[in-house]
């Protein structure tokens, strides 16, 4: 195979660019083959046919390259084909026309359209009002580096991107967010609240409730950033409000609202179980006084609140203390007299079973049974039973016979000394004191008050006789002790009186027995008492 080159007669084009002017000849090569089969061998044929390969590809390289030249030559000082900007065609525009055209033709910082939006709100606002100004000779200067920048093969490839699928080029704009800035604070001021929690409250004897309400915040730097994407689209659009939430603990109060009034409907009466005339109560509460009492208060369990509605304790707990002042009694024994004849005990007065408030079950049984629209209500009062009834025995209780007994005699004493010691006497008769009981006079004998039937009399005060409240009552505590000391039971507690008197050792003859001097006891409960004890296995 032969091969000769040669080329045609200078083919001449112009390519005149916009910054300069210049001639370029392209010389096309043409290669014959001159294929003489006769004179090649079967083994030189592989070897012509790659050296034909290797310079057909030489050429193509070569026209190539040559074209290359030719097409960065052709858009010196222009914007390549197929680059726009924000969808405008800037193909083959010098920078300055380019910029032209678009400050013509893109008037969206103008006349664009900004939607935000939270529930039934909207606002819409010109890209301008948010601070956007469009920059055209920058974005034509973009669209100008575009195929320009990258090395070498970087600025090819964006070139025959361009050409062959088109790019678009995002426009340049200055984004003041300053201004964007506080167009958003105005549209926060619409939407931002604070957290409130529901609450409930009194004014006299109306319920007050107030729901709770959602806290919201908008933030603006997170916005502000969705609406910088949005104005470089240079399209019409949604920006979303990036809101925080936070929800209160309680949100509705309604069911506690109407808890609180049917509380307040009507007065709450109060009274013991098993009410018998004579019987303290019942208490009644009017509406006023009890919406004084009514307490609202939050719960947090875990996660969750829950308020709450209801007397409050600590006024409850007031309130029943006062009342067991009326409704505790001890328990009494029934109180028996021992027939000297038949030998047997006969009751007197009956056994009375004691009763005590239970203040805390009681606070929580009112509370309870205002939750269920209850108003009369019974408190809870814990029973205790006697522990001599009025069926005992002398068998069972082992008394059989008389232990001892001794007299004292006040013939001489005024009207108001007799009443006393009938009345202090009265608390006595017929009481039983338990085996190994010490037993208190004092604490039997009670308040000698005049309201309890005690009249003003003499007594001993110190080292005087004067007037006072209960004034004989030592003659009931000097024959106590006196039977008590000769029957032999030990004695716990004991005070004389501070001087010898001599109508505590009068006898039935109208003498005085010096022996019984010294054998007096005093009591001015609780500061002075008389205490035995009933040492013995049996009941006195």
């Amino acid at each position: 195979m032969k091969c000769r080159a040669f080329t045609s007669s200078h083919v001449k084009q112009s390519l005149i660019g916009d910054s300069c002017g210049f001639h370029l000849e392209f010389f096309f090569f043409v290669i014959i083959i001159y294929m003489n089969t006769t004179l090649l061998s079967r083994r030189d044929v592989p070897k012509h046919i790659l050296a034909a390969l290797a310079g057909g590809f030489s050429l193509y390289l070569c026209i190539t390259l040559m074209w290359t030249i030719g097409y960065q030559l052709a858009y010196a000082g222009r914007i390549f084909p197929g680059v726009s900007v924000a969808g405008v065609d800037l193909s083959g525009l010098s920078v300055n026309d380019a910029a032209v055209k678009l400050s013509q033709t893109l008037s969206y910082p103008l006349t664009g359209k900004v939607l935000f939006r939270h529930g039934e709100s909207a606002w819409v606002a010109s890209p301008a009002e948010l601070g956007m100004v469009f920059d055209p000779t920058a974005s034509a200067l973009a669209a100008y580096e575009l195929g320009r920048e990258g090395g070498l093969f970087g600025a090819l490839s964006g070139q025959v991107q361009a050409r062959g699928l088109g790019a678009d080029v995002a426009p340049v704009i200055i984004f003041d967010q300053r201004v964007a800035y506080v167009y958003l604070q105005n549209i926060a001021s619409r939407i931002n609240q604070p957290v409130i929690e529901a609450s409930l409250h009194v004014e006299g004897t109306n319920v007050v409730a107030q729901p709770g309400q959602v806290g919201r915040l908008l933030n603006l730097d997170a916005t502000l950033i969705y609406l910088g994407a949005q104005l470089q689209t240079f399209r019409d659009g949604e920006v979303p409000l990036v809101i925080a939430e936070a929800a209160p603990k309680l949100v509705d109060v309604s069911s506690q609202a109407d808890a609180a009034r049917r509380i307040l409907s009507q007065p709450v009466t109060l009274s013991i179980p098993n009410y018998r005339e004579g019987d303290p109560g019942p208490w009644v509460y009017d509406i006023p006084v009890v919406a004084n009492m009514l307490a609202v208060r939050m719960v947090d369990n875990a996660s969750v609140a829950e308020m709450q509605v209801g007397l409050d304790p600590a006024a409850l707990r007031q309130v029943l203390n006062d009342l067991k002042v009326y409704i505790d009694r001890s328990p009494a024994n029934a109180r028996f007299v021992f027939n000297d004849s038949t030998r047997v005990l006969e009751p007197i007065e009956a056994s009375a079973v004691g009763r005590s408030l239970d203040v805390e079950a009681s606070v929580r049984a009112i509370n309870e049974a205002l939750m269920r629209g209850e108003h009369s209500i019974t408190l809870t009062v814990v029973e205790q039973q006697p522990s001599v009834a009025d069926t005992a025995t002398g068998a069972e209780l082992g008394v059989v016979e008389l232990v001892t007994q001794q007299s004292s005699y006040f013939y001489g004493s005024s009207e108001e000394r007799i009443q006393n010691i009938q009345a202090a006497a009265a608390r006595f008769h017929g009481l039983l004191v338990a085996p190994g009981e010490t037993f208190s006079m004092g604490s039997q004998l009670g308040d000698v008050s005049l309201e309890n039937g005690f009249a003003e009399a003499l007594i001993i005060y110190g080292n005087r006789t004067i007037k006072g409240v209960g004034g004989g009552v030592c003659q009931v505590s000097t024959t106590l002790f006196r039977t008590v000391f000769f029957a032999g039971f030990p004695i716990v507690e004991r005070y004389p009186h501070a001087y010898r008197v001599s109508y505590y050792e009068k006898t039935a003859g109208y003498s005085i027995d010096p022996n019984l001097a010294g054998l007096d006891a005093t009591v001015y409960f609780p500061l002075v008492d008389f205490k035995f004890k009933n040492d013995s296995p049996y009941w006195l």
